[in-house]
């Protein structure tokens, strides 16, 4: 990489990373793509009801703010000067739908996080339109089935929910976007001027846009009855779009926007077609860039776009493999069953037995993804016995999430017709050693996981750097270093693989047609709400007041 001089570390470049369970902010030299200083805060995500997962919009732009200007305290602390930012890059959870007032700035709703599973019904009303009921009717013009995951789908109930969100359609002051729009619209002004956009890898996410063209789509809209005037403008990954109004960076220019598991795919320098990264988050997303062809699968895979690194620049298509479930299954293992009191604590507990003991666990708490798309499908363990420890448990969660990339990596292998014989991993998963050796066996081809692990923000900043009017960071093939990795070798048999691989599937085919397909009221009524709403001491005071009317009635009708 090379970049003019710029004090003692060159050029820098900041990246936002906004995800389900955390926000970042990290800054990047352009010249070695050294991490220099972090700051991180966790996010808390919302369970209002059995299946539904939200996140305060306010939240995610309040701790993106902080992440900022504790970073450049950190760098300061560091004697080097937040003036050597050259631009700064967002990476954010993909999906994740947010609407908001354009008068007010105020969020209309808790963000609908992706992996929110309320729009079930929504999902069967919209098959109903479809030939035969077809959940990939759209997937030649979008990419993606029909399901709870994808953002249109989120906005489509919220329209139909939340009378808030109605009215502000009808008034004309709706606006919605996936994270990136949210962040990006509030840290370029807001309701002074903010910019309104989106980028081709999360638009390519919601449903709504034409995967060939890069376009919002009129029969899209229209099957799902949301106007293109309420959505944000498509811009490529790597431009300068405008310049940060507040704070420490104030004016420094934002100039690029991924999706975390396309940044991750920039980031791992999987840039050529035929190279696949897997990322090991709350979910798991294994992407396969297929080049400038657009590749349908047969097999349950998404196509999406990969990235577009400039507004001329070609665009970039990747397969894609989906996983719900797989970081949050040992975060329900530590916060709703308290067998860890730590996410390291997994790998410890799991080391101390030599297998799972027969246990089988699919943490479908919100349905299966990839390949198999089942809205009722939900978590099950099996094989439990009295011989069954929690470290058994903890096992049988760690082989969970190598079991179902698997299954993406079997399909993947099948729809592009090339198998892979490596496979480059990333996230925060990917600390736990024992996670990725388990990896490696299952898979039964090597791992590989770069020493440096923060492969998504990286991407966002290789974005952001390379933009036209920043260009610090070059994205030639001969400028960009890998760095160093570590390998990890299968070290079980075929036959061993194997048998375990079908003693999952059974697991899986326990866990699907689960949850019947019902409606419920999407909100509580008034009368609830107010209920609810209404303090414990008005209670004691209407049941007094209810036992004395109540006495003074008896008192009249004997006298």
């Amino acid at each position: 990489m090379t970049s003019p001089a710029k004090g003692k570390h060159g050029p820098l470049v900041g990246a936002l990373d906004q995800g389900t369970s955390s926000t970042r902010f990290l800054v990047f030299t352009a010249n070695s793509a050294q991490l220099l200083t972090y700051h991180q805060v966790e996010v808390k995500l919302s369970f209002p009801r059995e299946g539904w997962v939200e996140a305060d919009p306010s939240e995610l732009l309040q701790t993106s703010l902080v992440c900022i200007e504790k970073t450049v305290e950190n760098l300061r602390a560091l004697e080097v000067d937040e003036a050597d930012i050259a631009a700064i890059g967002i990476t954010n959870q993909r999906e994740t739908t947010v609407v908001w007032d354009r008068t007010t700035g105020r969020p209309l709703h808790n963000a609908i996080v992706w992996l929110d599973a309320r729009t079930t019904h929504t999902v069967q009303k919209l098959l109903q339109k479809c030939p035969e009921k077809d959940k990939d009717y759209l997937k030649e013009l979008c990419g993606l089935p029909i399901s709870t995951y994808f953002s249109a789908v989120k906005l489509r109930w919220l329209l139909d929910s939340v009378p808030e969100v109605a009215a502000a359609l009808r008034d004309e002051t709706l606006m919605f976007g996936t994270v990136d729009t949210w962040l990006v619209w509030n840290l370029t002004g807001g309701v002074n001027g903010g910019l309104y956009i989106t980028d081709v890898t999360n638009a390519s996410r919601t449903m709504l846009m034409n995967i060939a063209t890069l376009q919002w789509d009129d029969y899209l809209c229209g099957f799902f009855d949301i106007p293109k005037s309420i959505l944000p403008e498509i811009r490529s990954c790597s431009e300068i779009y405008g310049h940060l109004t507040s704070g420490a960076l104030s004016g420094v220019p934002v100039s690029g926007i991924l999706g975390d598991q396309q940044a991750a795919l920039v980031g791992q320098m999987c840039l050529k077609q035929g190279q696949a990264k897997n990322t090991y988050g709350t979910g798991c997303f294994l992407l396969y860039n297929t080049g400038c062809k657009i590749v349908q699968s047969t097999r349950g895979l998404l196509t999406t776009v990969g990235y577009q690194m400039g507004k001329e620049a070609p665009v970039m298509y990747a397969l894609e493999g989906s996983v719900a479930i797989t970081g949050a299954a040992v975060r329900w293992l530590r916060d709703n069953l308290g067998l860890i009191s730590e996410n390291a604590e997994v790998e410890v507990l799991a080391r101390q037995v030599k297998d799972t003991g027969g246990v089988y666990f699919v943490p479908a708490f919100t349905g299966l993804y990839a390949p198999y798309w089942d809205d009722t499908a939900r978590g099950t363990i099996c094989g439990l016995t009295q011989y069954t420890t929690k470290q058994h448990i903890c096992r049988a969660t760690l082989e969970a999430i190598c079991f179902q990339t698997r299954e993406i990596l079997d399909a993947m292998n099948q729809d592009s017709g090339i198998p892979l014989t490596a496979l480059q991993v990333d996230g925060g998963g990917t600390v736990n050693t024992l996670l990725v050796q388990l990896q490696a066996d299952l898979l039964g081809i090597p791992v590989v996981r770069p020493t440096m692990p923060e492969t998504t923000a990286l991407g966002a900043a290789m974005a952001a750097g390379a933009a036209s009017g920043v260009g610090v960071w070059s994205l030639s093939p001969e400028d960009l270093s890998h760095g160093t990795t570590d390998q990890f070798s299968p070290q079980i048999g075929d036959d061993e693989r194997d048998v375990r691989f079908d003693r999952w599937k059974q697991a899986v085919s326990r866990s699907r047609d689960w949850e019947p397909v019902t409606e419920r009221s999407p909100l509580p009524d008034r009368r609830h709400r107010l209920l609810t709403s209404l303090p414990p001491v008005w209670f004691v005071f209407c049941s007094v007041l209810l036992l004395v009317l109540a006495r003074e009635r008896g008192s009249m009708t004997a006298r």
